[in-house]
């Protein structure tokens, strides 16, 4: 196809496809003449996974780059494409000051059984939560956290059924990309609708 024709199926436009060209973040097209260039089905793709990554995720152009090019190399590794994907892999071996409550955060881990990265940023999220929310005077703890952990599986379980099938590892981090982030929205919404449920249940007389 043309890059018309890929702007048109994208919806992204030419400007900006040309733009992702010039800055590697797609790969050029089959040269057909001087100034024009084919794309196929695998370059819509990957256009798509740019926009997810950039516009879903905010991830920069740079940082998109080399999630792009860590996913080109990996392509093999389904748990490390998803892993870069949605950002539970680091790309470099930077890491953020640990709060005390990140040894919490590892007991909890492996009390849950659980297979994740140590340099994981959801680890630091956890602890940091769990600082503020003490430093609030919230007395709770990581073991506080087992039985929302027990849900975080279930949805978990939801989450990887929903990539079944996907052979394309462009295909399957995009699509995970999309439901993680942009279903989290529709999670709280439902997480708030039912405590008003419950606490009608509760409180509201009959």
């Amino acid at each position: 196809m043309r890059i018309s024709e890929l702007s048109r199926r994208s919806g992204v436009s030419v400007t900006t496809i040309k733009y992702y060209l010039r800055e590697g973040l797609l790969p050029p097209g089959r040269q057909t003449a001087a100034t024009q260039a084919e794309y196929d089905d695998q370059h819509l793709r990957r256009l798509r996974l740019v926009r997810a990554l950039t516009g879903v995720r905010g991830l920069s152009v740079s940082t998109t780059r080399e999630v792009l090019d860590a996913l080109t190399e990996h392509t093999g590794d389904t748990h490390l494409v998803l892993g870069l994907a949605l950002g539970a892999v680091r790309l470099s071996d930077e890491t953020a000051a640990h709060p005390p409550e990140t040894a919490e955060v590892d007991a909890l881990v492996k009390e849950l059984g659980w297979a994740v990265n140590e340099a994981a940023p959801a680890r630091a999220t956890l602890a940091e939560t769990l600082a503020s929310l003490r430093s609030l005077g919230v007395p709770v703890d990581a073991h506080t956290l087992l039985p929302y952990a027990r849900l975080a599986e279930r949805t978990a379980v939801l989450d990887l059924d929903q990539l079944t099938g996907l052979d394309d590892p462009l295909e399957t981090a995009e699509r995970a990309l999309l439901l993680t982030v942009l279903l989290e929205p529709a999670l709280m919404a439902l997480r708030r609708m039912a405590q008003e449920n419950e606490s009608a249940r509760r409180h509201t007389a009959e």
